[in-house]
């Protein structure tokens, strides 16, 4: 139905039909999942992709044209590195309390499509509503966990969470000491929140950041679980421009979105950079 030559030839059509410049790129591959009408279009690199997107206008036309619901699109460089640092965590998580989740993270290995097993009764964990707080809370119910959800207090008002007193710094830079030791009084040893990696170990619980566990970005997560900031009183912009910037460098974040998040948090937020 699709093949990268039609869909190359498609996207060279609507780029000279829109006075886009005509650019060399590779379709690597192509892959529709047919049920959710979803075509996932790779290319070679970076380059490769913006040529396919055009600034979301070309891939706006293309959507059209094919009669799809949703195209996404990747890199097969993008998708290398996602594999490799699924396959470090997983294992880092191999023979822990974390190993009910290898299932899905080899479903993770075979992206796209997404796939993944339903898992459930896997006990409960603490979750700290950080900056993705209703990914965080998407990811603890796909984990098959129970959340309990903290957060600091009056950050997320349209959430429901135990409040905690704390700096509004805590939202997007967690306190993990703090976190490991909120876990052991309420007798938890699995921790989720915006950590700076995938998952690591302290005391014998497990502090995980979904997010880089399985490296998905900013893009699939809102358009999995949605995205919404912290209330503005709570965003400091300079610590949402180190936080913003650390996810672009890792590749979680495209450049674009990562300017449009720091604008705002530098317009709307308590403090500038």
């Amino acid at each position: 139905m699709f093949t990268p030559e039609r869909i190359a030839e498609e996207i060279i059509k609507i780029r000279r039909e829109n006075g886009f410049d005509i650019v060399p790129f590779v379709v690597e591959d192509v892959i529709y999942e047919e049920e959710a009408k979803r075509l996932y279009i790779i290319g070679q690199d970076r380059a490769d992709k913006s040529a396919i997107i055009g600034n979301s206008f070309v891939v706006g036309k293309l959507k059209e044209r094919l009669g799809v619901e949703r195209i996404t699109v990747h890199s097969k460089l993008e998708l290398l590195i996602k594999r490799r640092n699924v396959r470090e965590n997983m294992e880092k998580v191999r023979g822990t309390q974390l190993e009910f989740l290898l299932p899905l993270m080899e479903a993770e290995l075979n992206y796209p499509p997404m796939r993944w097993p339903s898992l459930k009764n896997n006990g409960r964990a603490l979750v700290f509503l950080s900056v993705y707080a209703k990914a965080l809370l998407g990811f603890a119910r796909d984990f098959g966990l129970e959340a309990v959800p903290v957060g600091i207090r009056y950050s997320f008002p349209r959430l429901s969470f135990e409040p905690l007193d704390g700096s509004p710094e805590e939202i997007f830079f967690p306190n993990e000491e703090r976190l490991v030791e909120l876990a052991e009084e309420k007798g938890l040893d699995i921790v989720l929140a915006d950590f700076p990696y995938g998952v690591t170990f302290r005391e014998g619980i497990a502090l995980v950041n979904p997010m880089r566990l399985l490296h998905i970005p900013h893009f699939r997560l809102k358009h999995i679980y949605g995205f919404e900031f912290p209330a503005y009183s709570h965003v400091d912009g300079r610590k949402a421009l180190d936080f913003f910037v650390k996810l672009a460098e890792d590749g979680l974040l495209e450049p674009t979105d990562g300017a449009e998040l720091i604008w705002t948090a530098w317009r709307r937020g308590r403090a500038r950079p």
